[in-house]
């Protein structure tokens, strides 16, 4: 076929027997794409996804692909037994703090910074493969559900607050790692409580008032001491005007130690802000842990100030 003045010109009738089965194949194929997708559709309308979490078929779409048991069965922590500070469970060598509360051993070794804390739950089961659905797997919606957790234990939280609300402040990741993720997991379950605050409140989230300035290390296996260490510097208030003479709520998935906490919350008084307060939605207890670890720190410090003593 010859090309004349932009028009297509066929020199036989072989030449247009070719193009008109090109034309039915390119047709064909349009046609099957197009039906495979609506049947993929479809057996999704009728066969949803089986539960992220079980393994068990979802009994209706979601956006969230999570059975209703497993939501369920993802339970807030009963009250008593906790440290009033951090909420750390309580063992043997629990104590008595200052102010007349009972108290973990860490707490009581070194105080915090922040006023106190506060978790949704315990990390383990299927409120730690929640956040696990988060983070490392990047099913967003759940964050929907993580934040109604940390919307309820914001609101328990209200009745501490001195007169006004509190600047909410997610606990940041570094630049890095927030790249390396997409997002940053404390700010999305946030915002996602922000969407259920209470008629009348008026919760702030400010975002970029703290900054990670440096990655950090984990936290596990280190003492007490090394988690301070590691953490101490890593933190900066960019804002310090949003926080001066203001009382601010730092929120986050997961509280371990309460170590990256305390740091985020010293920075912040010493920026102005009268009290810090840390809200989360699951919180490890690992308490047998945590008392080996200041055991552990002692006998360092004891065997510093023998070799310090000995010259």
């Amino acid at each position: 076929m010859l090309p004349v003045c932009g028009r297509v010109v066929f020199s036989s009738s072989e030449d247009l027997t070719r193009a008109t089965r090109a034309k039915v194949v390119e047709g064909e194929n349009g046609f099957v794409s197009w039906v495979k997708a609506a049947a993929e559709s479809l057996l999704a309308t009728l066969f949803p996804s089986d539960c992220r979490l079980c393994g068990s078929p979802l009994a209706r779409i979601s956006r969230l692909p999570v059975c209703e048991d497993c939501l369920f069965r993802v339970r807030p922590l009963q009250g008593g037994g906790t440290c009033a500070i951090c909420g750390e469970r309580l063992t043997g060598s629990a104590n008595v703090m200052d102010q007349g509360e009972p108290g973990c051993a860490l707490c009581r070794q070194v105080e915090p910074s922040f006023a106190k804390a506060a978790a949704y739950g315990s990390y383990e089961g299927g409120l730690r493969d929640l956040i696990h659905l988060l983070k490392y797997e990047h099913v967003r919606p759940a964050a929907g559900v993580l934040g109604r957790m940390l919307a309820e234990v914001v609101e328990k939280l209200a009745a501490a607050f001195a007169k006004g609300d509190p600047v909410l402040v997610p606990i940041p990741l570094h630049a890095s790692k927030q790249r390396q993720r997409g997002f940053s997991q404390s700010e999305l379950i946030a915002r996602a409580a922000l969407k259920l605050k209470p008629v009348g409140r008026e919760w702030l989230l400010r975002p970029e008032i703290l900054e990670r300035c440096r990655p950090t290390a984990s936290q596990i296996g280190l003492t007490p001491h090394q988690q301070r260490e590691n953490v101490r510097g890593a933190f900066a208030v960019r804002r310090a005007a949003e926080v001066e003479n203001r009382e601010v709520l730092l929120v986050d998935d997961v509280l371990t130690t309460g170590t990256t906490a305390s740091e985020c919350a010293r920075v912040l008084r010493r920026a102005g802000a009268t009290r810090v307060w840390v809200a989360t939605v699951a919180r490890t207890m690992k308490a047998e842990a945590t008392c080996a670890l200041i055991k552990q720190d002692s006998d360092e410090m004891e065997e510093r100030m023998a070799m310090a003593a000995n010259g």
